[in-house]
């Protein structure tokens, strides 16, 4: 019997010292100290010893359970204190190693566009300048020949400041920021910027878009030199091939007023689903600037006539880059913004 006990010791030790990993440790445990371990068929052994030696042996089997016990606990500690250490060596940050570089940025669709309009108008002598995105109510509406109740206003329902103040519906404000701060003389500006309207968010519009505005005031400007100047910006954004046609509409700012098309540049006027069959695609709206805007701006309209004209950024890049979506463009998403750059 004391022989079983002294080598039951000596391999239950040598094992613990091999036991490694937590789960070894935890399958020590099974074999030698649960209640169906070696050690207790060792107490269960007690039965068949001598009486008189029964209570020595028993000692010795205690002592060897305290043992075995104590030095399992020792060996947990040391695991968990390992793992608490890797825990927090994996917490902390090794200054000295280089950093994770930033991605580099990109410019946006829109401001890619913007540009590329206002590279083109530059190139014919139009000044680019910019207009207050807040506005009040007489800048918005009245001095476009807007007044009070006047019906058309109710295609530029937006967000009110308070009761004369506003987010701009439109760049068309800047016309008049444009022509009042000096005595009348010839003008030519754009005007790019943000808008905002109050109006459902669908795949075509958004409550918050740019736009550009475009004005030219002198002697003797006519309707001739309007399509022109647009006719010279849409072969120069979408392709020398480009022909635009304008028909009749209403602004009350302009008068007369004409909505700009351009023949579609997917299927070259003959018809596609991006045209809806017509061959023609809305790029513009403009019209010669309305005598009572120009008075409002300073210029007598005897003397004096303008021509005016806004489109959209994105609309522009929607044509050019096949997307069929405008929420796209502000949605955050860079598997769609990393694309263009």
């Amino acid at each position: 019997m004391e022989d079983k006990i002294r080598a039951l010791s000596d391999r239950a030790l040598e094992e613990l010292e091999k036991a490694d990993t937590a789960e070894a440790l935890e399958a020590w445990r099974l074999s030698y100290l649960s209640r169906k371990g070696e050690l207790n068929s060792l107490m269960s052994g007690l039965r068949d010893a001598a009486p008189e030696d029964r209570p020595r042996l028993g000692q010795e089997i205690n002592r060897l359970k305290v043992s075995l016990q104590e030095g399992f606990t020792a060996r947990q500690e040391r695991f968990e204190e390992e793992r608490r250490s890797r825990a927090v060596s994996a917490e902390q940050v090794d200054v000295t190693l280089p950093g994770i570089p930033p991605s580099p940025g990109r410019l946006h669709l829109t401001t890619l566009t913007l540009r590329k309009i206002c590279r083109i108008f530059h190139g014919m002598g139009f000044e680019v300048l910019e207009s207050p995105e807040v506005e009040s109510d007489e800048y918005n509406f009245e001095m476009l020949n807007m007044p009070p109740h006047h019906p058309a206003r109710d295609m530029w329902d937006t967000f009110y400041l308070t009761e004369s103040v506003l987010l701009r519906t439109h760049t068309s404000p800047g016309q008049i920021h444009a022509m009042l701060p000096a005595s009348p003389k010839p003008l030519r500006v754009i005007l790019p910027g943000r808008c905002y309207r109050y109006e459902a968010v669908t795949a075509r519009s958004e409550f918050m878009f740019y736009q550009v505005e475009g004005l030219a005031v002198g002697p003797h400007i006519t309707l001739s030199h309007l399509k022109g100047v647009l006719e010279t910006f849409a072969r120069q954004m979408f392709g020398e091939e480009r022909t635009i046609r304008f028909r009749g509409s209403y602004f009350p700012f302009t008068e007369p007023s004409v909505e700009v098309d351009m023949d579609c540049i997917l299927c070259h006027g003959r018809g596609c689903r991006i045209c809806k069959g017509t061959g023609w695609l809305e790029i513009a709206g403009a019209g010669m600037v309305h005598p009572k805007v120009l008075e409002n701006g300073g210029y007598d309209p005897k003397e004096h006539s303008g021509l005016a004209f806004g489109m959209g950024p994105e609309r522009i890049a929607m044509l050019i880059n096949r997307v069929d979506d405008i929420r796209y463009f502000y949605s955050n998403d860079l598997r769609f913004l990393s694309q263009y750059s």
